[in-house]
This record gives C-alpha cells, sequence and structure tokens, in this order.
C-alpha cells in the first residue's frame, strides 16, 4: 500500500475510532444518566454538554475526520478496483453519510430544537421526552457508522 493511503488509511481508523467511543458513550450511559434527572436537570445538562462540544479538539477530530473520508474515498477512486482503495473508499462513505451527515441532518437540528425550549414548562417537557428517543436513536447510526467505517479503515491497512 502506499504512504499516502497508508497515512489516509491510519487517519480514518483513528478518527472514526476515536468518534465511536464518543457516541457509544452517549448511547450506552450518558443519555440514560441525563433520563434519570428531573427534566431541568436533564435538558439543561445535554445543553450544556452541546455548547460545550463545540471546541476546537472535539471540532478537529470530528471535521478532520470529515476531510480524511473524502481522501479516502478520492483515493478510493483512483486506485480501483485494488481491495485497499475499496475499503479506504467504503470507510469514508460510512463515515460522511453516517457520522458526519447524520450528525448535521439530525442530531444538531434537535440540538438547536432544546436548546430553545424551556424544560419548565409542559411542551419544553414533552420536546425532551421526545428528544431523548429520536436524538439516541441517531447517535445508535452515528455509532454504527463510525465502528463500521474503523473497521474499513483497518481492513484497507490489511491489504
Amino acid at each position: 500500500m502506499e504512504t499516502l493511503t497508508t497515512l489516509v488509511a491510519i487517519g480514518l481508523a483513528l478518527g472514526a475510532g476515536l468518534m465511536a467511543g464518543v457516541f457509544f458513550a452517549f448511547s450506552n450511559f450518558v443519555m440514560k444518566a441525563l433520563a434519570r434527572l428531573p427534566t431541568p436537570q436533564g435538558a439543561g445538562a445535554m445543553t450544556s454538554i452541546n455548547l460545550v462540544v463545540l471546541n476546537p479538539v472535539f471540532l478537529g477530530f470530528f471535521m478532520g475526520t470529515a476531510g480524511l473520508s473524502l481522501g479516502g474515498i478520492v483515493l478510493a477512486v483512483l486506485r480501483w478496483p485494488a481491495p485497499a482503495g475499496m475499503w479506504l473508499g467504503i470507510g469514508g462513505v460510512l463515515y460522511l453519510l453516517g457520522t458526519f451527515g447524520v450528525t448535521a441532518i439530525r442530531n444538531v437540528p434537535l440540538n438547536e430544537q432544546l436548546a430553545l425550549a424551556n424544560p419548565e414548562t409542559a411542551e419544553g417537557a414533552e420536546l425532551w421526552q421526545r428528544y431523548q428517543r429520536q436524538w439516541t436513536r441517531w447517535n445508535h447510526v452515528r455509532t454504527v457508522a463510525a465502528i463500521v467505517a474503523t473497521l474499513a479503515a483497518c481492513a484497507a491497512l490489511c491489504q
């Protein structure tokens, strides 16, 4: 495998794996812990998390992995039908669509709705209940996509 392909595969495996771990933690225990809190505290904690996560380290890894995914897709096209390129392309598509895309199209709009809600009202409490179900469902999708993207990038390294 050429050096550039190897470096992109390593970066994609590490970045997607890191994101898989973050999203897995939310699906496995963070959202469950927030659901146990009274609505104003749970919704308030999630809103705080959604603000704090917008930091250079998290965004650097999250968006940097999206950039590596694009690079992996380009390399896959250029190296087609080499198995390493194919696996790198699969990993890139999975991360871009299933992790980055789902975040942008599903999770972020839910976060924006939650930020505007007043969890002390009946409407806000209902939104929080709906938010937990929908956000967690889409987070499961992000988690699985990031895990499979990691595995695909590792498969590219094994070729």
